[in-house]
């Protein structure tokens, strides 16, 4: 069996090494660091100033007896106070729990018990309210600390600006001790705990350590070397999610990258036109969605400037095709590429602040057509795979080689391996140094081996040991295989539908034909046990109101499902037309159409944006088995 070959790694000990390298060896303590807008400007923090702030908060949970490993919760949008008190936590050696904002009352209960936090921080009015209808039946709590000044205190509430005043009074006094604890953290600690959000049963404290971070960093900037010191990440996916943490916060901290808030979701496309990044984590639907957005204003007028920007895509193909081929491409082709530029991509790309070099793409499958659109525009979307176990990463397209439709390179520090679900016998096993572009391997279960593999589940043995096998292997759930020597992820395994004529079909590969229609917004694939495929659709609400007009009778019932044959039909005009790209028995023969998308709200969805499909199975039990009578 192959073996990682052991990499060399840069010497440091904790993630707070991180900061205090970029702040001093990397940068200038006084070069701004976090950039954020408030009252119409954009303002920033430089490394001292967060420094300042760190050494504050440490003096003021030393005082109220925090030790290390202890559990700090945050309830917290992102933004600078988020890296401060994180940076904290990493200093003392203490224990982050980040708890999703959007999580109910109850969900937020059992995180802080389970965890046993000993000190809050909450963003803002709105998650105060929440947290006060839990709080009694939080006993760990010894305090609960408002980021705004304007929200109520007393007892057990206090706010930000008070603890830092509190913090500085301190400073004399704790100042060798702060220094004392940041001498004893060591990579092997616990850093975090991240609550899983999973499709089924209670959330599961995912236990990551300082090196679990750290090594992915290194693997990080190995696989993508050009993300560097210069670089300006525009952050809007919740920190509170492995995702970001590891891809913007700890990876722009290790190498010396600005990092700039967007305002709020709405605000991200005005955002990204005043900062101008270069980098952007970006989860598959926001992808989507601008390629909705930009095929439809470039199409939609008709005429000669359809006719430009489809010629314009047609040529950036031909040009990926090329690259991808490793040909060269030609006089002709090379002069149709520069007049597409200068028509239509750069046109795109100004409204994108004419900057951005690339977005990386996790959380959930990117669809083929949607990473095509943007290389054909000489824009990298660089997909990669990984879970909160695996901290997250554990491959990703190569800066220069790009193969969508999969999630790219194993990771140098890592490895992966392919077992059959039924037989339990390993497939395939790959690593970094064993990568050949043309190799291929069969499907089954993805394993991984590496350095970023979760500690276990906090407090969980059992849960735990049914994830590690004998070997040592991480078993992810996910199936998949090699193809070009790179990781394509297939589905979920638990997601497989299994129909009563034995075909074992997996969803996610069929929705995603399906969603290359800009008519609808989200497929829900049904079938198990069942002769034939079902699914329920969410229509593009946009894409609906301007071919039907804005009728109240579309839009405002009480009816979960929109009851209507002409928009049925208009709907399965694009479906029959994508049914020719799946194998028969993968072709859905009835829909039914969702009002509402699916949601976190709703309490379908998992905060990364994943459907719970027994969640929906149950809710919709009445309407699902009527497809089949």
């Amino acid at each position: 069996m192959l073996e990682i070959i052991p990499k060399k790694d840069p010497d440091f000990k904790s993630l707070h090494q991180f900061f205090t390298f970029a702040a001093n060896k990397i940068h200038h303590p006084d070069r701004p660091y976090l950039m954020y807008k408030e009252a119409g400007n954009w303002e920033n923090y430089t490394y001292r100033d967060i420094e300042e702030v760190v050494n504050q908060l440490g003096a003021w949970f030393i005082e109220i007896g925090l030790v290390k490993g202890d559990r700090v919760a945050m309830v917290v949008d992102n933004c600078p106070e988020y890296y401060m008190i994180d940076q904290t936590v990493q200093k003392l050696g203490l224990i982050n729990v980040s708890i999703y904002p959007t999580l109910t009352a109850d969900e937020t209960e059992y995180i802080i018990n389970d965890s046993g936090a000993r000190v809050i921080f909450i963003g803002n009015a709105f998650l105060q309210k929440k947290f006060k209808k839990v709080q009694e039946k939080c006993p760990t709590i010894i305090k609960a600390i408002n980021l705004p000044d304007d929200i109520e205190i007393g007892g057990l509430f206090t706010n930000f600006n008070d603890v830092r005043a509190e913090g500085q009074a301190l400073l004399s006094k704790h100042a060798a001790e702060i220094e004392a604890r940041f001498d004893a953290v060591e990579k092997d600690d616990l850093s975090t705990l991240i609550y899983t959000s999973g499709t089924t049963g209670m959330p599961k404290g995912v236990m990551l350590t300082h090196y679990n971070f750290m090594s992915n960093c290194y693997d990080a900037k190995e696989l993508c070397p050009a993300i560097t010191k210069d670089d300006l990440y525009l952050s809007f996916l919740p920190l509170s999610h492995v995702f970001e943490r590891l891809a913007t916060m700890y990876l722009s901290t290790y190498i010396g990258a600005q990092v700039a808030f967007a305002e709020n979701i709405d605000k991200v496309a005005q955002n990204i036109g005043e900062i101008r990044p270069t980098l952007m984590a970006a989860v598959p639907r926001l992808l989507e969605r601008v390629h909705d957005k930009v095929y439809k204003n470039g199409t939609e007028a008709g005429g000669i400037k359809a006719k430009i920007f489809l010629w314009a895509l047609q040529v950036g193909a031909d040009v990926r095709k090329c690259e991808d081929q490793g040909t060269s491409v030609g006089p002709m082709l090379a002069i149709q590429r520069a007049i597409a530029e200068k028509l239509v991509y750069s046109k795109i790309k100004a409204k994108m602040g004419g900057r951005l070099k690339m977005f990386v793409s996790g959380a959930g499958a990117l669809p083929v057509h949607v990473g095509e659109f943007f290389a054909a525009m000489g824009m990298k979307v660089q997909e990669g795979y990984g879970l909160s176990e695996t901290s997250p990463l554990v491959t990703v397209n190569e800066f220069e080689r790009q193969v969508y439709g999969t999630v790219g390179r194993v990771a140098p520090r890592q490895m992966v391996a392919i077992q059959d679900i039924e037989t339990k016998k390993i497939l395939a096993v790959q690593t970094y140094d064993s990568f050949e572009a043309n190799y291929a391997s069969e499907e089954g279960e993805i394993l991984v081996k590496g350095p970023n593999v979760m500690q276990g589940y906090w407090g969980k043995k059992e849960a735990t040991e049914e994830v590690f096998d004998a070997d040592g292997w991480f078993h992810t759930g996910d199936i998949g295989r090699f193809e070009r020597g790179y990781l394509k992820i297939t589905d979920r395994l638990k997601n497989m539908l299994k129909t009563s004529l034995g075909k074992n079909i997996y969803p996610t590969q069929i929705e995603n034909v399906l969603l290359r229609s800009p008519r609808l917004e989200q497929v829900f694939i049904i079938g198990d046990k069942k002769e034939f495929l079902t699914a329920i659709i969410h229509p593009n609400m946009e894409e609906l109101k301007t071919a039907f007009g804005g009728r109240k009778d579309y839009f405002e019932s009480s009816d979960p499902f929109i009851q209507d044959d002409t928009i049925k039909k208009w709907m399965l005009e694009d479906i029959k037309k994508l049914n020719d790209k799946l194998a028969k028995f993968e072709r859905i023969k009835d829909f039914i159409i969702k009002r509402e998308p699916f949601s976190v709200e709703a309490g379908d969805m998992t905060i990364t944006l994943k459907v719970k499909r027994k969640v929906v199975m149950e809710k919709y039990n009445e309407q699902i088995e009527a497809m089949y009578k």
